[in-house]
């Protein structure tokens, strides 16, 4: 079997490839909800082989993006509004402890790159690109989850704010304004690089909370 330099399965490496970039267009609604997946395009789009883009999408799909049915193929799953609360109940009790353990850490591995977020976050404005300022949420949420150091956690939280962003994706264009929500990542962070794990962590649970009710304003 072919194999990557630092010894990985080649197969596997195209894989993870093609799983990151998939997962992030269904994210951002570059894949819409309902869309059927064109395998064929894919493979010739990402220059991978069949097998690898087959095991991003059963990853996928483990992660509620993509549903296949028999005979008809894969499609980017719709985005279910009502899941909401269930998510935000799992997030509520799992975001506190993840920005507990990063505070306590003061970002760990990855403290140069909060510090790197932080300084671009700063600069936003309620008047960013919806895209861009999706990309920054994410970005911000994917490293207090690494810098906890606990990969079940970050899994598990990954899973469920790339849920919560599809429904934000939805909703973001009829919120009045998302200045505090960018305030409350600023707080966020800072508590994290100023190893205060207490008010991170009530930080994170405000914030989570805060995105539900802003989200239900409007729907």
């Amino acid at each position: 079997m072919l194999r990557t330099a630092g010894g990985a399965p080649m197969s596997e490496s195209l894989s993870d490839r093609a799983y990151q970039i998939l997962r992030d267009r269904l994210i951002m609604m570059d894949i819409a909800p309902g869309e059927p997946i064109n395998e064929a395009q894919l493979v010739q789009e990402l220059n991978i082989g069949r097998t690898p883009l087959r095991e991003a999408l059963k990853r996928l799909e483990v992660d509620h993006l993509v549903h296949s049915y028999p005979r008809r193929g894969t499609f980017a799953t719709r985005v279910d509004i009502t899941e909401l609360a269930a998510i935000t109940e799992v997030r509520l009790a799992l975001e506190p402890l993840a920005a507990d353990r990063a505070a306590a850490l003061g970002g760990g591995h990855v403290r140069a790159e909060i510090e790197q977020t932080l300084h671009t976050i700063s600069h936003l404005t309620g008047d960013e690109t919806r895209r861009s300022l999706m990309e920054n949420d994410l970005a911000v949420h994917r490293l207090i989850y690494q810098a906890a150091a606990n990969h079940h956690l970050e899994e598990t939280l990954i899973r469920l704010d790339n849920l919560a962003t599809r429904i934000w994706c939805l909703t973001l264009d009829r919120l009045p304004s998302i200045d505090a929500h960018i305030a409350e990542h600023q707080a966020l962070l800072k508590a994290v690089l100023d190893q205060a794990p207490e008010t991170a962590s009530t930080l994170a649970r405000d914030h989570i909370a805060s995105f539900e009710a802003s989200v239900r304003a409007v729907l």
